[in-house]
């Protein structure tokens, strides 16, 4: 009974672990030095409405992006007031601190910027703004903002999948060796005797 319990919930958290969670290699600089070329990163699915500002997300978007899905930051969600003068970022008129932006001595080579993000989409950045093809570059379509439907993930800090699911599989593990263990000393058990006939004393 242990072991196809077990089984269930091995295959189970597999399962979710690999429709929720995918992992993806960063391709170019546009999020140095936070995230450079080379590194592997852990991506989670979510729903339009989970994503917040400041989230890194992996975002499709063919009109702005060719080719493969793009790492970029969340400024802006629908309905903020996004601008930009220099290497200074407002949002609804607050500085955006911003300690992940370094290289603030390199020209920008973009015009300031006031825009409105329009509801069901966001106004992106690099972190590495000198080298990022973001909203800036595509403010005369949409205020250069994206459809919240492209995501397909949101990275995760630690790049580690949650301990729950790490959990959920290890016990799914041990429930799989319990049920075989168990099943092996219950067959040794009613394994018959070998019979034994003593033999008459002359």
């Amino acid at each position: 009974m242990l072991a196809p319990l077990g089984l269930a919930l091995l295959v189970g958290t597999i399962g979710y672990t690999l429709a929720s969670y995918k992992m993806v290699t960063v391709m170019g600089d546009s999020m140095r030095p936070t995230y450079p070329q080379g590194d592997q990163l852990l991506t989670e699915r979510i729903d339009a409405g989970e994503i917040r500002r400041g989230d890194v997300l992996l975002i499709e978007a063919p009109e702005h992006y060719q080719g493969e899905p793009m790492l970029r930051r969340v400024i802006g969600t629908g309905g903020d007031h996004v601008a930009g003068d220099g290497n200074q970022v407002t949002v609804n008129g607050k500085p955006v601190n911003e300690p992940y932006v370094r290289h603030r001595e390199d020209p920008l080579i973009v015009r300031p910027y006031d825009v409105k993000v329009p509801n069901g989409r966001l106004f992106l950045l690099g972190d590495y703004r000198v080298n990022s093809n973001d909203s800036r570059f595509h403010l005369s379509e949409k205020s250069g903002s994206i459809a919240a439907s492209g995501v397909q993930g949101r990275v995760l800090e630690d790049s580690a999948v949650p301990t729950v699911l790490v959990t959920l599989g290890s016990l799914g593990t041990v429930l799989i060796l319990a049920g075989i263990g168990g099943y092996a000393v219950g067959r040794r058990a009613r394994r018959p005797l070998s019979s034994w006939t003593p033999r008459p004393i002359p």
